[in-house]
């Protein structure tokens, strides 16, 4: 199998797009080391806390003494400009770009060679609706932080970043406009992003570091104008 032998650390991966990246990383024969706060079987911890990540990086590197792929994808708080407290806004930033960072850290003496760090953005770091600016100012800091540690790091780690669109994670069919208004003509779901990672976590990405993949089904490069091609805008 593509990945026998190999340890994969997700965080968030309890659920969702973690969980299908953990769930396709075991079928193709990795070892999956989980952090998230919700109860799982390997590490239940808030990625925000420093000590917290300590004693999950020291569980690791004792059960299997060095990491091939890490994975970034625990999720950071939504809230938007008009309810968002000064806590609030850097506990986002916490989860989502302290945490990839002093992971990072935490497992730079032990990344195998070949290893490749994916990091999970969103199509939110180029685009916005009204009152998401924890999140999409988490994300927008994950994709930054992808070049910063690809130069940083070259020769040693590739790292990416993957910008999902709409996921929907209960792999929902949709026929509506929901489903049309994407160029691809459907939703995305979980295995969209787990195929992603799994690929440029392997020999087959070899020469792609740096870069940051958005996979939204074409939104982000549909222009929209008012009354054209059937749309209009309700202000």
């Amino acid at each position: 199998m593509m990945f026998q032998h190999k340890v994969a650390v997700i965080t968030g991966g309890v659920q969702g797009i973690g969980k299908c990246i953990g769930e396709e990383f075991q079928k193709n024969g990795a070892s999956v080391c989980i952090i998230d706060k919700q109860p799982n079987e390997y590490f239940t911890g808030d990625v925000a806390d420093k000590e917290t990540l300590h004693r999950f990086a020291a569980k690791v590197i004792a059960d299997y003494g060095h990491v091939d792929y890490l994975i970034n994808n625990a999720l950071p708080l939504m809230k938007g400009i008009s309810h968002c407290s000064y806590e609030e806004f850097n506990y986002a930033l916490q989860v989502g770009v302290a945490a990839p960072f002093y992971l990072t850290k935490l497992f730079l003496p032990y990344f195998a060679p070949g290893a490749a760090i994916v990091n999970l953005s969103s199509s939110r770091d180029r685009m916005s609706q009204p009152q998401t600016e924890s999140y999409t100012a988490a994300k927008g800091g994950i994709a930054a932080l992808t070049h910063a540690l690809s130069v940083s790091l070259a020769g040693k780690i590739r790292v990416n970043s993957i910008s999902p669109g709409w996921i929907d994670t209960a792999y929902t069919e949709y026929t509506d406009p929901d489903a049309l208004q994407h160029p691809a003509g459907r939703v995305g779901n979980p295995l969209d992003i787990a195929n992603m990672v799994l690929y440029l976590c392997s020999d087959k990405a070899g020469f792609i570091t740096g870069e940051n993949i958005c996979i939204d089904g074409g939104m982000t490069k549909q222009m929209i104008y008012h009354n054209d091609f059937g749309w209009s805008f309700n202000g």
